[in-house]
């Protein structure tokens, strides 16, 4: 099986060694969590330890997720701003509506936090383009106004 890289910001990178840091240091706190509600006998009817066992399953997945990621990133290094790339923070005319987005890979994207994949419906449309361009973007005219 080939291993797809993983495009990260450096940021990006950072916060995903400080939650796999967490949810390691958090292993100790579930175990005694599970050991507790283990010494309340009947497991088959204990909602503590049920709920217990989630959690650590919950956590030894999101930690072995982090660890495949962290192994397999390529970090995005922003480089020239002639053009719409990854690891770019770019300035949108949406409609007469100012935006600015910072462009990463899937991992990190949350555009409530204003970053979008490069693998996103905008992120395609506007990749590789330069300022003062404008691009179709569902039936809308999009300008790019500024790359950071």
């Amino acid at each position: 099986m080939i291993k797809k890289s993983v495009s990260l910001t450096a940021a990006g990178k950072k916060e995903l060694e400080k939650e796999l840091d967490e949810l390691i240091k958090n292993r100790p706190v579930i175990a005694e969590r599970i050991a507790t509600a283990r010494a309340f006998g009947d497991l088959s009817e204990n909602e503590e330890y049920s709920s217990a066992r989630n959690e650590q399953k919950l956590a030894e997945s999101r930690i072995l997720e982090i660890q495949d990621i962290l192994k397999n990133a390529k970090i995005i290094r922003g480089g020239k701003k002639d053009k719409v790339a990854l690891g770019a923070t770019i300035v949108l005319d949406l409609g007469g509506r100012k935006v600015e987005y910072a462009l990463v890979g899937p991992t990190e994207a949350n555009p409530l936090e204003g970053k979008i994949s490069n693998e996103s419906p905008i992120g395609k449309a506007i990749f590789g383009h330069k300022v003062n361009e404008v691009v179709d973007f569902n039936g809308k005219k999009v300008e790019i106004l500024e790359i950071k």
